[in-house]
């Protein structure tokens, strides 16, 4: 039972009430996500300066991406589907990243700093503190979205937008999926330490080759199409910018729409269980070791 204690108003000062269940849980996680969001509060140039990156890299991906329109530059007005496959690729690459690696590279500098084992010592729900590493990073990264798609679409062309609550379906159990695997990460990064971001940096680079968020599937070369059949996210992918494209021809390209979404569910409810059980394993053996608070 997770309890925590707050200044009750009402009553004596110096008596506490005690919140107990969802009510602490949420609690923690608004407190934590509060602490979050202070610290990139106190870096404006670098919260200001994504902007700029975000259209830095929306002006490579357009023209990465009119490599695969029928008439190239020339009719970059008039793709709807290139525009699409860009735009959605690119708008799901951003949102996965965060989940993917945030929670590590945050579990990794709370240990830098030397106070991940004091944090660790409370009360607080660690679930909880996993989550509120992502929280304010999701919500920034939902406001980068809708700009960049708004930039892309007028530069690429008009924007399809079609099955937008199956298409949210497909993008909340995506992010389910992908907070398992950031919990195992962030698990790893306990264990590997200041090699974790190298490992990262690397699967990064490996996931927008192989799971294509940029480009077609069909561009990947043979031996790597296997491959990507073989990685959830290559479905969460594909069944996504599908899904909101409205199905042209040749799209989905992996599978079946069906058959996809029931690998994205699945993908969504079995690896945070899975992702979570890994990082407290992990955690457990970091207490016994006494590496917890190692730099």
């Amino acid at each position: 039972m997770i309890t925590q204690a707050t200044p009750n108003s009402d009553s004596n000062p110096n008596s506490n009430t005690l919140l107990t269940g969802p009510a602490a849980w949420l609690d923690s996680l608004f407190e934590m996500s509060k602490k979050e969001l202070l610290i990139m509060l106190r870096y404006p140039v670098e919260f200001v300066a994504s902007f700029g990156q975000v259209f830095i890299i929306v002006t490579i991906l357009t023209l990465a991406g009119l490599m695969f329109s029928p008439g190239g530059v020339k009719n970059a007005g008039e793709s709807s589907q290139t525009s699409g496959l860009v735009v959605y690729g690119f708008i799901l690459f951003m949102f996965l990243s965060d989940t993917l690696w945030t929670i590590g590279y945050n579990v990794r500098r709370e240990q830098k700093q030397g106070t991940l084992e004091q944090l660790y010592l409370s009360p607080a729900s660690k679930f909880a503190s996993l989550v509120s590493r992502v929280t304010i990073t999701l919500v920034w990264t939902g406001l980068l979205s809708a700009t960049s798609a708004w930039l892309m679409s007028a530069m690429i062309g008009r924007l399809p937008f079609a099955n937008v609550p199956l298409g949210v379906f497909i993008l909340a159990l995506s992010l389910s999926g992908t907070f398992g695997v950031g919990f195992a990460f962030a698990g790893l990064t306990l264990r590997v330490k200041e090699a974790g971001q190298t490992l990262a940096n690397f699967l990064q680079f490996a996931f927008m080759v192989i799971c294509a968020p940029f480009y077609p599937f069909f561009a990947l070369p043979d031996w790597a199409q296997p491959v990507a059949r073989l990685i959830p996210l290559s479905y969460t992918v594909d069944a996504f910018r599908s899904t909101l494209m409205n199905y042209p021809p040749g799209f989905p390209e992996l599978a079946p729409i069906g058959v996809e979404i029931v690998i994205v569910v699945l993908f969504g409810l079995l690896m945070p269980p899975l992702g979570y059980w890994f990082y407290r394993r992990e955690e457990d053996s970091a207490r016994r070791k006494g590496s917890l608070s190692e730099y």
